[in-house]
């Protein structure tokens, strides 16, 4: 809910049209897609990907409105990095726990991630090039956003739009305070003594560095620069919220649909039985990690439960000495399995479904492709390191 009042505010103050500008103006439009790789890969380090699409999807919807084109491309790119990182690099809980269940250290799994998912995310970027030209999708209204709106916008001089660094800043402060806590949960609470700062320090992160309330801090920072942007009226303020939770709202109710969905097949007792079946299927440990973990994230919907199970089920495989490579290898293709195939019981389906405004068949031709490709060229980079550099 507070993503969706920051995305809306980010559109309404123009915040999201100055990021768009100061991007092409950096990059060039032709890389401007790039771009969205990049930036939602490194949003999607520390922040959950269903966040990473409510702040960016307003500067696809400022980009297309921009270019009068290519708005498929510009969605596609900021899921591209975004999804990837989600999987690959913690400290996001899926390869975190998959890396302390593997005994890898963080450190080789982030550097493992970054290089796994980098390049999947540049093969997602290659597929939504492709996507692009052969099925374009328009820019269509939206309760939160209509084009003429936009249009409108993008039609506003420099000189009346909010300057860059406070338009960064509702963006950057809930990545800055949720990825601090994290990194300093990883590097100094594990420490025998800390200095009175450091204690300090890590109290602090780790109160503002709840989900949540960096979330509700963010959404504040974003609705005061619209209140600035507006002169002061705070009718505009109010507008923006219930627009905003008006159409999140509906999202909010259609992911947990999605969500019990999953959640019931998890319960049927999957997990077991595709435990029992691993064991009969003679193949390399990297492609049957990836295998089992696409097997169960196909079936129950998430991501990240895909790869708590199958980590699981594959514990007894990280001795590198029966591996002969590093586990990390191992924990990297566990996460690359987690992207094939999603679809109606998933709730990262529906949020790219109902923030980009595509239809069920146009979000499988894009989004669940696309994810089910990135995956399979990570295995592939994957198996590729453990044969060049199995680091044992």
């Amino acid at each position: 809910a507070m993503a969706a009042v920051i995305g809306k505010c980010l559109l309404d103050s123009g915040a999201a049209d100055r990021l768009v500008r100061s991007t092409v103006k950096a990059l060039g439009e032709k890389r401007a897609p790039l771009g969205f790789v990049g930036s939602s890969f490194m949003l999607g380090i520390p922040v959950f990907f269903d966040t990473v699409l409510y702040l960016m999807i307003p500067l696809a919807k400022a980009m297309a409105t921009r270019t009068g084109r290519h708005y498929a491309l510009f969605v596609m790119s900021i899921i591209a990095g975004g999804t990837m990182a989600h999987s690959l690099v913690p400290p996001t809980p899926g390869p975190l726990l998959v890396a302390s269940k593997l005994n890898v250290e963080i450190g080789h799994m982030m550097l493992c991630g970054l290089v796994v998912g980098l390049s999947a995310a540049l093969a997602g970027y290659a597929y939504a090039r492709w996507a692009n030209l052969r099925w374009p999708i328009p820019l269509r209204d939206s309760p939160d956003a209509p084009v003429n709106a936009l249009q409108e916008m993008a039609r506003k001089p420099d000189a009346e739009l909010p300057p860059l660094w406070l338009s960064w800043l509702p963006v950057l402060l809930p990545v800055v305070l949720i990825g601090g806590d994290s990194i300093l949960r990883a590097v100094l609470r594990d420490s025998a003594e800390q200095a009175a700062w450091q204690q300090w320090l890590v109290g602090a992160f780790g109160f503002f560095g709840d989900k949540n309330l960096a979330l509700i801090l963010a959404a504040g920072v974003a609705l005061l620069l619209l209140v600035r942007q507006q002169g002061g009226n705070l009718k505009a303020a109010s507008g923006a919220v219930q627009s905003a939770l008006a159409s999140g709202g509906v999202i909010i109710l259609i992911t947990s649909a999605g969500g019990a969905f999953g959640g019931v097949l998890q319960q049927t007792g999957i997990g077991p039985r595709i435990e029992e079946l691993a064991g009969l299927v003679k193949l390399g440990a990297l492609p049957l990690a990836f295998l089992v973990t696409a097997v169960v994230r196909t079936a129950q919907g998430s991501a990240t439960v895909a790869m708590i199970t199958a980590v699981g089920i594959l514990e007894g495989f990280g001795d590198p000495a029966q591996l002969g490579f590093h586990p990390v290898y191992l924990a990297a293709a566990i996460g690359c399995g987690s992207k094939p195939f999603p679809w109606m019981n998933d709730s990262g389906f529906w949020i790219v479904s109902r923030m980009s405004g595509f239809t069920e068949g146009e979000t499988i031709r894009t989004f669940s492709f696309m994810l089910t490709l990135m995956g399979v060229v990570g295995l592939l980079v994957t198996m590729l390191l453990a044969k060049l550099l199995p680091l044992v």
